[in-house]
């Protein structure tokens, strides 16, 4: 029987694949501020990638260090373009204009993914995926945010590959569970390794 499998962070794109791949996990957030422990990292000019990491990290072991002998997975996504940091647009036309300026670009999705128990890391990883949109007309983006709505504002670069908004790539380049945010292979290849789920 597979132990019980804890997500440090409301990540409904993380749960779902999960899920999809059959394995249920609760989720059980961190009480952290992402923006708070960001600033220092940018600041000091680490890259895109290893803010991600440091955020799953962060949240994984905060939270499994307050449940004994509970397994979490901190699962992490920062968008960048070039070595800018993409964050989350505040309103819909801070997401319009996200994609005029991603509008037939290549922009890159850093995903990290730790394992942690009893606030120690037992295992990261961290992979990268390159995403190029189209040419997007600003009558389709307008379009295109009237149907994804405020809900489409959950990720920065405004198109989830696993929805709709696969419709703006034109290419994607790396693994394409990393492109939607969580490099699946690894991760289930590590849980099936530590006996978490049935292998």
């Amino acid at each position: 029987m597979n132990e019980p499998i804890f997500l440090a962070s409301e990540n409904p794109l993380a749960r779902r694949l999960l899920g999809n791949a059959g394995i249920a996990v609760d989720v059980m957030a961190a009480d952290l501020d992402d923006r708070a422990l960001e600033e220092p990292l940018e600041e000091t000019g680490a890259s895109p990638e290893d803010v991600a990491l440091v955020l799953a990290e962060a949240k994984a072991t905060e939270v499994s260090g307050r449940q004994p002998g509970q397994l979490f997975i901190g699962c992490e996504q920062v968008w960048s373009l070039g070595d800018a940091i993409l964050h989350l647009p505040a309103d819909m036309e801070e997401a319009r204009r996200r994609l005029l300026l991603l509008s037939g670009r290549t922009h890159t999705i850093n995903v990290a993914v730790v394992l942690a128990r009893d606030g120690m890391v037992l295992w990261r990883r961290s992979d990268v995926a390159s995403i190029t949109l189209l040419k997007l007309d600003p009558g389709f983006i307008g379009r295109y945010m009237a149907r994804i709505g405020p809900d489409g504002l959950q990720t920065a670069n405004l198109c989830r590959i696993d929805g709709e908004g696969i419709q703006l790539v034109e290419k994607i380049e790396g693994d394409s569970f990393t492109a939607a945010g969580v490099p699946m292979l690894p991760l289930l290849a590590e849980l099936r390794r530590i006996g978490a789920v049935d292998s």
